[in-house]
């Protein structure tokens, strides 16, 4: 699985954000001087299936680009973290498409193969890409 650099103001995020959790996360990142978990979104819509947290951050830091594995719900299975609740794509979809979002912690993207890990200096991120979707090789895989 290979994760791309994307301009994050290319991404639609879906879903509502733990600010407290993103104030955590930012300084998890400024700490490692480093990006090391791929956002994953949609591939031809480019809205977040998961990482809001790290694309808030992202827009934080004011990077030009930030790794993202493109996927699919061929290859995605999704639930709902709420007991009782369903969520399907096709709802997803729509609320990307409506410019709403869905509440913090609504909906849990399952990844078949894991997502991949990277270490992607921010140094980097913060040049503006010279290739608008050049792949590149993951390291390992989250569960």
């Amino acid at each position: 699985m290979e994760y791309c650099l994307l301009s994050p103001a290319r991404l639609i995020p879906t879903e509502e954000v733990n600010f407290d959790r993103v104030a955590a996360l930012q300084a998890k990142i400024l700490k490692a001087g480093a990006w090391t978990a791929p956002i994953t979104a949609e591939k031809d819509a480019l809205f977040v299936m998961d990482g809001h947290h790290r694309l808030t951050v992202a827009h934080r830091l004011k990077l030009a680009k930030i790794p993202v594995v493109l996927l699919d719900y061929n290859s995605v299975r999704v639930e709902s973290w709420r007991p009782g609740e369903e969520i399907t794509p096709a709802e997803i979809f729509e609320m990307a498409r409506s410019g709403r979002k869905f509440p913090y912690k609504t909906t849990r993207h399952i990844f078949a193969q894991g997502v991949p890990t990277c270490d992607v200096p921010l140094e980097l991120l913060c040049k503006p890409a010279s290739s608008e979707m050049a792949p590149l090789r993951a390291s390992g895989a989250l569960s």
